[in-house]
């Protein structure tokens, strides 16, 4: 698992620098309500003779009615061919993500946020809407809130934005 995120006002950010800055930022307004949301997205890159694909994660802190900050990181992924396995791929690293990032915050944070979300970049238009019963059922089989477009903004905003 890539160590390094992005954030654009603090530029590189590693894991522990992470959990700091979610905890800082969430301590510093405990009368606010606050919403985790992870969400990836990817485009694919041919090369060669196969294709890579280049996959966001996106870390979104949303403080309920008063802004938010948010992390990103980025990853090459070698021999990707479907649709379903792009889409397998980025659901699999937001659950990554989750995981390792509740086992940072858990201790800390209990009970400060709301929920964890997942955003799955599938909708009811286009191709992907035939997978978005596997992709939920994978999310909230682990624990999570799972939400798809429109509503997927940390996948279809902003990880789309650095992918």
């Amino acid at each position: 698992m890539t160590k390094v995120f992005y954030n654009p006002t603090r530029g590189r950010v590693s894991w522990t620098s992470l959990g700091t800055e979610i905890r800082e930022f969430i301590l510093s307004d405990q009368e606010s309500r606050y919403r985790l949301i992870i969400g990836s997205d990817s485009r694919i890159k041919k090369r060669g003779g196969g294709q890579d694909l280049d996959l966001v994660t996106a870390i979104v802190i949303h403080r309920k009615g008063r802004g938010g900050r948010y992390f990103w990181r980025k990853q090459k992924i070698k021999n990707v061919y479907s649709l379903k396995e792009k889409l397998y791929r980025e659901t699999i690293a937001s659950l990554e993500v989750a995981h390792k990032l509740l086992g940072i915050l858990k201790e800390d944070l209990n009970g400060h946020f709301e929920t964890l979300e997942i955003h799955i970049d599938v909708g009811e238009r286009g191709p992907s809407r035939e997978m978005i019963k596997e992709l939920v059922g994978m999310v909230t089989g682990n624990g999570f809130t799972a939400k798809t477009k429109p509503g997927a903004y940390a996948a279809s905003s902003v990880a789309d934005k650095y992918t």
